[in-house]
């Protein structure tokens, strides 16, 4: 009983990953769950619903009112947010059980923050009647908390454990992902103000702007509107760009990523035309701004993945000149 070999120990290894597994795809269905989020709260603006339920937290002083009407909207965009905020919370505890990594942990509790604040600025919106600030606001911090989610679960996907290849980035495939983010994020911040502005038809013909290239007579409508238009120009040569120098690269998973990212930008391109076109219909309006969550999700994953994969290639020094020959030229 007590002389006797001990038993063979488990692999250590095998639970670990399949814990890690596990919440990688959680932290994707999180993240998943955020879009379909956006998607609806895109519904509550496209449906003009954002105050038909006056009160916050409650709804008319009740858990469920009835849902009819704009309150539908309204009250499924709050029990959606709600569930998120509870996919959140349950990833912030898992990783903080189960991650090794200090900085995951913080990422993870950063998100559920995130969560927390985009919901008081839910329902300050609310309270204070739609100010285009607290509305513009409460936007963007719902595609900064999903790119958030997006790193949080690429953290702890086989790719990132698996390190960098050290394949060097001779196309420039990591600064061009950054500007394509960065240009794709100022345009989804343009488009808020947009729609929040009430501006989203202050131009009513596409191509053309009241027939024109540039429009000859502005108010802040028509500038916010405009502006958003040269943006959706600068979003689809940004990823272009990025799509024509991950090709050149030497991961093809870069460059399918960077294919695909291209044809979603595309699409959101006609969203837009189609958004104008159908006098702001509710389908194409909203599926425009969840289609600009999806390219900016896409664009700063492919960013991670570019800054795992790559290493900046080396600029080479400029040879010294001997003094005697330096001396002999001048």
């Amino acid at each position: 009983m007590f002389g006797g070999p001990p038993e063979p120990m488990a692999d250590p290894v095998a639970p670990e990953v399949s814990a890690s597994t596990w919440r990688r795809r959680f932290g994707v269905l999180t993240a998943a769950a955020t879009l379909v989020l956006i998607f609806i709260g895109g519904l509550v603006t496209s449906t003009g619903s954002g105050l038909a339920v006056p009160d916050w937290p409650l709804s008319y002083g009740m858990l469920m009112p009835p849902m009819v009407g704009g309150i539908f909207y309204e009250h499924g965009h709050r029990m959606a947010a709600a569930g998120v905020g509870l996919l959140s919370l349950v990833l912030a505890f898992w990783t903080w059980r189960c991650e090794s990594r200090a900085w995951v942990r913080r990422l993870a509790w950063l998100a559920l923050g995130a969560v927390i604040v985009q919901g008081a600025l839910g329902g300050l919106t609310v309270l204070f009647l739609l100010p285009t600030a607290i509305s513009v606001a409460h936007a963007c911090l719902a595609q900064t908390f999903l790119c958030l989610l997006i790193l949080l679960a690429y953290a702890t996907s086989r790719e990132w454990q698996a390190g960098s290849r050290g394949i060097e980035d001779r196309a420039g495939v990591r600064p061009a992902a950054v500007l394509a983010t960065a240009v794709v994020y100022a345009q989804l911040l343009i488009g808020a103000l947009m729609r929040h502005l009430g501006a989203g038809l202050a131009i009513p013909d596409f191509p053309l702007a009241f027939g024109r290239l540039v429009p000859l007579t502005w108010s802040a409508g028509v500038a916010v509107h405009f502006a958003h238009r040269v943006g959706a120009v600068l979003v689809l040569i940004a990823i272009i760009r990025l799509a024509v120098r991950a090709g050149r690269s030497r991961e093809p998973r870069l460059a399918r990523f960077a294919t695909a990212l291209a044809a979603i930008a595309l699409l959101q391109l006609g969203l837009g035309a189609a958004t104008v076109l159908a006098q702001k219909a509710v389908l194409p309006t909203t599926a425009h701004v969840a289609t600009g969550a999806a390219v900016l999700g896409g664009a700063w994953l492919l960013t991670l993945r570019a800054h795992r994969l790559l290493r900046t290639s080396p600029q080479p020094f400029p040879e010294r000149q001997p003094l005697a020959r330096t001396v002999a030229a001048a």
